[in-house]
């Protein structure tokens, strides 16, 4: 980068406009192509790692909404930088080529206390006035603690690493280096933890890059162009380490930052980002599942933390039908509301109608990533054009959740969605993955579009009818009477009428479903929020706040809100399966690159 970094009287910092891109971009480490231009590619800098033991499963989530909660009530801490965690370690450092060998140290000390790490650690609440957390009992610390010993000493032999076990008393961080006058609040929160929770416990191996520790960390929201040579591309998503020392120097509005996604050096506008932590950076290389009541380690063991086959397995689908079945009856009643995959006019804009429509009105594939084919529609292919399809990724998107789903056994009890095509098609997809498309039906719901407003017809778009959708294949139920008329939807309705409108389908729905099992509502970014709020009993947000939270939410963006029958009242936790997270890949001609070079 060039020297003068303080020519920036260029760079005002009023109001930069920008069209936001929902598609989540996050970096892939492994994506090297991306680092083409990392000035410090070839440079022999190695990574720091720790061992740390995670919570999975019930307790696991009862924790993270502690963090949730103690942040919107007391702010953030120190806390909040990492994820819930025992740690087994201090950081250390190893070379490239010998982590295969720490990978190898992991799995040889998980083997040797497989059969007696505890299957319940006992965890006490302790608190003072800058610190809240749980000590783990002296039976099983003194376990975990051998274990992480066996470990470094593996890793001496096997990776020539040298490791530092953990010496104090093991804890589990809620709170630290608060405001004093939050710590009542903290520890009644604390309280309510209920420590019995199911958990297993994962022994998992992070890594950081040493250059950046403590660099404060930015997420970027929305897409942005460099204007100037010295400027950093930014994608939604990327992670920004931020160099305080010579942002210091610069006019408001703009900081220096290295992307975690490249390892390039820049300006970049501040106000297209938010606060992300440290460990957001982290890669998570191995771990090792400690699982409840195991025994003795087989000696086939292949996959580390990964649990053993039956000798004569089931086909893999029709196992999982069959688990599906098995809990159907003990699953809990949940809502996952999830927004649609990504839209073809979201990745080739307003004029992918025209790329891919000729004179003689037939479809043409202009781009592998327009879907093969569209459905017919009685009023032909205008209608396309404020109902536009989802692309082939997003079509790749959706599967991917369903088969998520089928991997995590969710049995999905009642099906809706927005009467938008790229809903519609989303909810679809899903159901193939999660081999259901046959049995369960999609109630198509008005009441659950998006709000009007936003729209930029000036009319509510010619939706396909629940018969058109039928004679597609879409799994459509013809025999739904949907709670909110389509007739009933307003062209550029008022903020209010648009949270009424979703209030009231969200309470339709589900005092309409069954006590068991999941509600899967795919709607649009907006649903994450304007259908979970009055479920929760929380109020609207501001309108410019619920604008602004929508922009950071994805396409297959997801939330899971479970009933808690006696306390009679819905909450918010993790959903049962992981996020959706990939790159972009900007269009790419051959000619223009290749040759004109």
């Amino acid at each position: 980068m060039k020297q003068d970094l303080h020519h920036s009287s260029a760079r005002v910092t009023g109001d930069h406009r920008h069209h936001f891109d929902s598609q989540c971009d996050h970096p892939f480490a492994c994506r090297l192509h991306s680092h083409g231009n990392d000035p410090s590619l070839e440079d022999p800098i190695p990574q720091e790692y720790v061992l740390y033991l995670c919570p999975t499963g019930p307790l696991s989530n009862v924790l993270m909404d502690f963090w949730r909660d103690s942040k919107l009530q007391c702010g953030k801490n120190r806390a909040h930088d990492i994820f819930p965690h025992i740690t087994l370690s201090e950081f250390f450092t190893c070379e490239d080529q010998k982590v295969e060998g720490l990978y190898e140290a992991l799995k040889r000390a998980g083997n040797r206390f497989s059969s007696c790490f505890p299957a319940i650690i006992s965890l006490s609440l302790h608190s003072s006035s800058t610190y809240i957390g749980f000590f783990v009992s002296d039976g099983p610390a003194n376990i975990i603690k051998s274990f992480a010993v066996a470990f470094a000493t593996e890793a001496i032999a096997l990776a020539d690493c040298h490791i530092k076990p953990s010496t104090k008393q093991l804890h589990l961080t809620l709170a630290n280096k608060f405001s004093p006058h939050h710590q009542k609040t903290l520890e009644q929160l604390a309280k309510s933890i209920n420590v019995k929770q199911t958990c297993q416990w994962v022994a998992a191996l992070y890594s950081r890059d040493m250059r950046f520790v403590h660099y404060p960390v930015l997420r970027a929201l929305f897409k942005y162009k460099p204007q100037n040579i010295d400027e950093l591309m930014l994608n939604p998503g990327d992670l920004l380490y931020i160099d305080q020392a010579q942002t210091a120097e610069l006019c408001n509005g703009w900081v220096i930052g290295i992307s975690h996604r490249t390892g390039c050096r820049g300006f970049l506008p501040e106000n297209y980002t938010e606060k992300a932590n440290e460990s957001d950076t982290w890669v998570r290389h191995r771990e090792y599942l400690f699982t409840l009541g195991s025994g003795p380690p087989p000696k086939n063991q292949a996959e580390l933390g990964m649990p053993q086959r039956n000798p004569n397995p089931l086909p893999r689908n029709v196992a999982k039908m069959a688990a599906l079945q098995i809990s159907w009856k003990t699953m809990p009643r949940g809502l996952l509301v999830i927004c649609h995959g990504e839209r073809v006019d979201q990745i080739f804009g307003k004029s992918w109608f025209q790329q891919c429509f000729g004179a003689d009105g037939k479809y043409y594939r202009a781009d592998l990533n327009f879907p093969s084919s569209l459905p017919n529609r009685k009023n032909g292919i205008k209608d396309f054009e404020c109902d536009p399809p989802i692309s082939s990724c997003g079509i790749f998107q959706a599967r991917l959740i369903g088969e998520a789903l089928l991997e995590e056994q969710v049995s999905v009890s009642c099906v809706y969605s927005s009467p938008a095509l790229r809903c519609i098609q989303t909810t679809q997809h899903i159901l193939e993955g999660l081999q259901q498309e046959q049995k369960a039906k999609i109630c198509i719901e008005p009441g659950l579009f998006e709000w009007t407003t936003w729209e930029t017809s000036t009319a509510i778009p010619p939706f396909m009818t629940q018969r058109e959708l039928a004679e597609n294949g879409y799994s459509v139920d013809t025999t739904y009477k949907c709670h909110f008329p389509l007739s009933s939807l307003a062209p550029s309705e008022s903020y209010e009428d648009y949270i009424n409108r979703c209030t009231a389908s969200i309470k339709h729905i589900v005092g309409s479903c069954a006590t068991e099992g999941t509600i899967l509502i795919v709607g649009h970014g907006s649903s994450l929020d304007s259908i979970t709020r009055p479920l929760l009993g929380l109020p609207a947000r501001d309108g410019n706040d619920f604008a602004q939270l929508v922009q950071k939410i994805p396409s297959m963006g997801m939330c899971f809100c479970e009933d808690l029958k006696e306390e009679k009242r819905w909450q918010m936790i993790n959903p049962p399966i992981k996020m959706l997270t990939h790159g972009a890949n900007a269009a790419f001609n051959w000619k223009h690159i290749l040759l004109d070079s």
